[in-house]
């Protein structure tokens, strides 16, 4: 596993400006079309439903995955936050991206606290 726990400028540049990016756990999990942000540098996304076939509990099982934003398929690893100031920081950064009036339902869902346990910190692999 690589050692860097942070992505290229160039690809939290693409994080970064990506509404939605596709995840996928392992080499059988299908692409699954999620938010992200970037928070002080790191890439996360959070899940609305924690079903047992979705990509959430697809990462639990099986850390190593993809994730495609732009053009590029770029190898991941799942962690999971759990300290209240990084998924506080989560929560806020969703606020401010997803600003628009048909964003709000989603936005204040995402600050659900069973919701904001969903949330996955993707790292280089």
């Amino acid at each position: 596993m690589q050692s860097n726990t942070r992505f290229p400028d160039t690809l939290i540049d693409a994080f970064t400006s990506a509404k939605i990016i596709g995840v996928r756990s392992g080499t059988q999990h299908t692409y699954t079309g999620v938010w992200v942000v970037v928070v002080k540098g790191r890439v996360y996304a959070r899940s609305w439903n924690d079903k047992p076939t979705g990509w959430f509990r697809a990462f639990k099982r099986e850390l190593d995955g993809l994730a495609q934003v732009a053009t590029l398929e770029i190898p991941v690893r799942a962690s999971f936050p759990r300290s209240a100031r990084v998924l506080g920081a989560v929560t806020e950064a969703f606020a401010q991206k997803y600003n628009t009036k048909a964003s709000r339902k989603w936005v204040e869902g995402f600050a659900e606290p069973t919701r904001e346990s969903t949330t996955v910190e993707f790292v280089p692999r």
